[in-house]
């Protein structure tokens, strides 16, 4: 069950599809014709190896760089947690990815609420 963690090109994916649903920003851009630069890096995964429930927290950090002088608009640790249940899935593999997926959606949800209310 050590299996489910969370690839960067997932990551990388997920927020790309957020911020374009949520309108975040207007367009999601690659490389130098970027105005800001988004990181984020997980830094806590906590999984647990056996249960009935499984509860995953998750801390990422997020920057936002400013392209033009390289200044950080924003630099945060964001947690977040999901429980997944025998109801949600019996198999325990199962039940585990579905907790590390909540918990990346609601710390992608977390992070953009954030960016969203800054004033760039």
């Amino acid at each position: 069950m050590d299996s489910s963690n969370i690839a960067d090109e997932d990551l990388k994916a997920a927020i790309e599809s957020s911020i374009t649903q949520n309108k975040v920003f207007k367009t999601v851009v690659q490389g130098a014709a970027a105005d800001y630069d988004l990181m984020v890096t997980i830094v806590r995964l906590d999984k647990p190896m056996f249960g009935l429930s499984f509860n995953v927290e998750m801390e990422a950090t997020w920057v936002l760089v400013k392209q033009s002088d390289r200044s950080i608009a924003f630099k945060q640790g964001i947690k977040s947690s999901h429980t997944a249940t025998f109801s949600d899935a019996a198999a325990g593999v199962t039940r585990l990815r579905l907790a590390v997926e909540g918990a990346a959606k609601k710390n992608i949800e977390q992070g953009l609420k954030a960016i969203a209310n800054l004033s760039l």
